[in-house]
């Protein structure tokens, strides 16, 4: 089983392509933890399974390096977005991918699709829809316990679930620290991503990720729009907004009925297939 892939980053935020058109295989928890693993398989934040097809609209599937199913990913949509261009599976610099989280429509924004834009849809506050146990509300500046010491948490979902909690300063170390406890607290029954957001201006913040099912990581497209979104609630930000990350930068910009847009790079790194040694495995 020689399995082909490509495999691309978003600001150092890396997934693998794996196109059943191409070659398909069996998506098991167990192989999508192999291969992500960066000392026993390739090695990736994730893996972008499609083109499926419903009518002319292209299917994503998105796995976290855990093995579980994410609805949505800013960073792996643009990647996707980029690779169908390459393929020629669409052929207008506009066209829209299904995931779990819902439609979101694209703009090419040059002629290599290194510059991608991206409808991501509109966010929630209301608990129930993102999920958060308890009463049904919205989670705009409440406060959560986490591990022992209260913080200040605004919450929502962008097709997919976040946590924001705004800090005077943020680190890789505090957002370590903390996300653990946040991803897996009893509060989110579905768990949770987390965003450390250090509000430098009107017009620009500085996170840390951590996300769920995958830990820490340099950058999130869908964590930028829930850091934005969050801040911009709460009055700390205009509608137009850029997001720091330790990866680089995202231009997220917020609509006044809650969509949000995001604007960033995608760059492909290489292409193979896997070692028929690394195949056997995963047909164990």
């Amino acid at each position: 089983m020689a399995v082909h892939f490509k495999k691309y980053h978003g600001l150092g935020n890396d997934y693998l392509v794996i196109d059943p058109n191409v070659q398909d295989f069996d998506m098991t928890a167990a192989n999508i933890r192999l291969i992500c693993n960066r000392n026993f398989g390739i090695g990736s934040d994730g893996i972008l399974y499609g083109p499926k097809f419903e009518g002319d609209t292209p299917v994503l599937r998105i796995f976290n390096p855990d093995g579980s199913e994410a609805e949505k990913s800013g960073n792996g949509l643009r990647i996707f977005a980029k690779y169908l261009f390459e393929k020629k599976y669409v052929r207008s610099k506009t066209f829209q991918i299904k995931t779990l989280g819902g439609i979101v429509d694209v703009q090419v924004q040059d002629k290599t699709a290194n510059l991608i834009r991206i409808n991501m849809g509109k966010v929630t506050f209301i608990s129930n829809e993102i999920p958060v146990a308890g009463p049904r509300r919205e989670v705009v500046n409440e406060p959560l316990d986490i591990n022992g010491t209260p913080y200040m948490v605004t919450c929502l979902s962008i097709g997919n679930p976040h946590c924001v909690i705004p800090m005077k300063e943020v680190s890789e170390e505090m957002a370590r620290a903390l996300g653990p406890y946040v991803e897996n607290h009893k509060l989110f029954p579905n768990r949770i991503n987390m965003q450390i957001v250090k509000v430098i201006d009107r017009s620009k913040i500085d996170i840390r990720i951590w996300e769920r099912g995958a830990g820490y990581t340099l950058a999130s497209g869908s964590s930028s729009c829930a850091a934005a979104a969050a801040v911009h609630r709460l009055g700390l930000v205009d509608n137009d907004v850029t997001v720091h990350m330790p990866g680089g930068e995202l231009r997220i910009e917020i609509a006044d009925d809650g969509r949000i847009h995001m604007t960033g790079p995608v760059e492909g790194t290489f292409e193979g297939r896997f070692h028929p040694d690394l195949a056997k495995r995963l047909s164990e």
